[in-house]
């Protein structure tokens, strides 16, 4: 026997295609394309979208950082699975609304006249009573009863049917309610609509000129003039979304659309030029308010257009919303100077600016990159104890023993509201060595009050982006300049000079009396002095560089547990003694008169001797101090051509139509059947035939005490039966 496989062949396409058909058009697969989508927009929201990768390798580690930009999960929105999905969500809903639309369209034009009568008493809502007055007469009255509350009403007469099975009367069907299913249909095109929206208004155009017209994303650097044409797109771009910088003074026609793996260059139908940049701030440093007063040229007309964009105010041209998304620096010039924090570190003073050329910098054995990275004029910061600037010099990566931190002030740790000020302008660079490793710094311009009476400059350090700055604090001199701590760790530095110190201290503090304690107090100090200079770093008791870290060391290492306190205080107490000849004789070699030993000396000195333990640790040859500036700032807008805009608009509002119908709209059907009183069959047996037999059925969608209420109010309306009467069985 011979089995043909044609016929098989022939409808398997269809049966194939019906399939594909009826799965996409399912509520299973919509559902589960809506969950997918809910999924990646939390995604989205809690990692940051379209940050460098480096970002990413600091806060999650290459191998998650290499697998978030594989999956494009720093890209969510633009991920092209993303707009697959979609795409996806939109054919689904779509074959929905198109299978639905027509049985729901038909099913409002249909009343159900033709249901049996028998079949009302199925219905769990129905009544019968008997009315005085004929079966037309009742379909009329009840028609235009149901009319008058809203309801739309047919009537039908029916004769009695050949066989007497049927029994002649008249049928009255009334139906309301019926944006209920309109609701449907809007609620699900709605989903399409803001679908569509988000494809127009998505990188789905932009990048479909990279497929397809001969673009192709800019992954390399220089002047935007410079871009070759196939990394711009024409200003006829039907849907873009991106950024342009334009300094105060300056103008700007070429937005920035950032890619996964590049820049594309937008090209806009008008140049902006930026005329004032206004700024103003809230007590906390925040801004309060950012907005530019701009003039739009249009490339084609030289029309000029004046405008003022705020932040929720944009401004409008040829189709282009153009926002305040932010602001930043326009080209500040910079003057600096260099302080030296080693030995062998040369003062100079250089000139720079911000974002702009490096500079190539060589101090002593270090060749180093000097980055202008940022200029910021208002620097509100908390001053309270545990807050950012409360903590203390801290540019180590350990801390020095607790029981020398509170002899020297720097172990406070109460718990102080925040104390708010503004410490004037600050200069960020960064440093980079010739293997490419780089250092952020920032160091404020003029000296703060920390709280203690004593002013100091700040100089901020940290080695990652996502970590923050730890601070230096060097005091400020009776010139507001950081000139005599650089003079007093130079005479620290010099053996000279440590050796008239401490013959200095040996001859205020030994008793004439007691001359046998001078050779002591000298080894001590000496010893001390060495230890805290970094001059005895190289010996196996001493391995940190120098500062109070070293002088620890050497204590654990050389001094029995039990001694410690007693010696640490002693030698404390001499240290502090010896680094005081140590400042006056730096300020008698500049020509300037020693410090008397009062209270405001004392201060200046516990703060210096901070100082200067820290500055071992501080990790450059030189501190670059801001001394002049002049700042350009600078607008950055976003601007978008969103012909997707109303698009969503319509949808969204469609959606809120469309979920209210559904929700709060009941759909009800009504059926009220008449006949003569003579009984269901067509002989009336004599009886009187102005006597009408009423049944009524009543069917909502979804029952609800108001469902209820109204089959009451219905059944004493139009049956005249009481509310408190019940149903007939």
């Amino acid at each position: 026997m011979t089995v043909s496989t044609h016929g098989l062949r022939v409808h398997r396409g269809p049966q194939l295609l019906r399939a594909a058909v009826e799965l996409l058009s399912s509520m299973r697969f919509a559902i589960a394309l809506l969950t997918v989508i809910c999924i990646a927009s939390i995604i989205g929201t809690v990692l940051k979208q379209h940050e460098p990768i480096n970002n990413y390798i600091n806060q999650f580690g290459p191998f998650w950082a290499e697998l978030f930009r594989a999956a494009r999960l720093d890209s969510v929105y633009s991920a092209w699975w993303f707009m697959l999905i979609l795409l996806f969500l939109v054919i689904s809903t779509s074959l929905c609304v198109a299978r639905n639309t027509p049985r729901i369209l038909i099913d409002l034009r249909t009343f159900k006249e033709d249901i049996r009568a028998q079949s009302l008493k199925a219905f769990g809502q129905r009544a019968e009573n008997r009315l005085a007055e004929t079966p037309d007469m009742a379909a009329n009255r009840i028609g235009q009863l149901l009319v008058s509350g809203g309801w739309k009403v047919k009537l039908q007469q029916r004769n009695a049917s050949a066989d007497g099975k049927a029994a002649a009367g008249w049928m009255v069907a009334a139906r309301a309610g019926g944006a209920h299913k309109l609701g449907y249909i809007a609620a699900h095109s709605a989903i399409v609509l803001v679908c569509i929206g988000g494809l127009l208004d998505g990188d789905l155009v932009v990048r479909a000129q990279t497929w397809f017209n001969g673009k192709s994303v800019f992954t390399g650097g220089g002047m935007i003039a410079d871009v070759a044409p196939e990394h711009r797109l024409s200003a006829a771009n039907p849907t873009f979304r991106g950024n342009i910088l334009v300094p105060e003074g300056g103008r700007g026609n070429v937005a920035i659309l950032n890619q996964a793996d590049g820049v594309l260059l937008q090209e806009l139908p008008f140049t902006i030029e930026l005329k004032k940049f206004i700024v103003d701030y809230y007590s906390t440093g925040m801004p309060k308010l950012f907005a530019s007063e701009v003039v739009l040229h249009d490339r084609e007309s030289g029309e000029q257009v004046p405008a003022r964009i705020e932040v929720n105010h944009p401004a409008s041209y040829k189709g282009v919303e153009i926002y305040q998304s932010s602001f930043d620096d326009g080209g500040s010039t910079v003057k600096l100077k260099a302080v030296p924090m080693a030995a062998a570190a040369k003062p100079f003073e250089v000139e720079g600016i911000i974002g702009g050329p490096s500079t190539e910098i060589t101090n002593g054995k270090d060749k180093l990159t000097l980055e202008y990275a940022a200029l910021r004029v208002i620097n509100v910061e908390n001053f309270a104890d545990g807050g950012a600037m409360g903590s203390g010099a801290d540019v180590r990566k350990v801390d020095l023993r607790r029981g020398l931190e509170s002899r020297l002030g720097a172990a406070n740790k109460t718990n102080k509201p925040k104390v708010l000020r503004n410490i004037g302008p600050s200069i960020g660079y960064k440093l980079r060595d010739a293997s490419g490793q780089a250092r952020e710094y920032q160091n404020y311009m003029v000296p703060v009050d920390a709280g203690d009476g004593q002013p100091v400059f700040l100089l901020g350090m940290r080695e990652k982006p996502e970590e923050p700055f730890r601070y230096l604090r060097v005091p400020s001199d009776e010139q507001g300049s950081m000139d005599g701590f650089v003079r007093m760790r130079t005479a620290l530095g010099d053996p000279a000079t440590r050796e008239r110190a401490i013959e200095r201290y040996i001859a205020k503090a030994t008793d004439p009396k007691r001359p046998e304690m001078a050779e002591q107090l000298r080894v001590s100090a000496a010893r001390a002095l060495a230890l805290f200079s970094g001059a005895e770093r190289a010996k196996a008791d001493a391995a940190s560089q120098g500062g109070w870290q070293a002088i620890a060391e050497f204590m654990e290492a050389n001094v029995p547990e039990a001694e410690r306190e007693r010696a640490g205080t002693v030698l404390v107490r001499i240290l502090n003694d010896v680094l005081f000849e140590v400042l006056n004789l730096s300020r008698e070699g500049a020509g300037l008169a020693a410090l008397p030993n009062d209270e405001k000396s004392q201060g200046y000195l516990t703060q210096a001797v901070l100082a200067l333990s820290d500055a071992h640790f501080y990790p450059a040859p030189v501190a670059m101090m801001m001394t002049d500036f002049t700042q350009v700032q600078a607008s950055v807008f976003q601007v978008a051509r969103a012909p997707g805009k109303n698009i969503v608009y319509l949808g969204c509002l469609l959606l809120i139509v469309g979920i209210f119908a559904m929700l709060y709209v009941r759909e009800r059907r009504l059926w009220v059947w008449l006949t003569p009183g003579g009984g269901a069959s067509g002989d009336n047996g004599g009886r009187d035939t102005s006597e009408t037999v009423a049944t009524m059925a009543f069917s909502v969608n979804r029952k609800t005490l108001d469902s209820d209420r109204e089959f009451e109010h219905l059944k004493h309306r139009l049956l005249a039966l009481k509310k408190e009467e019940p149903a007939s069985p």
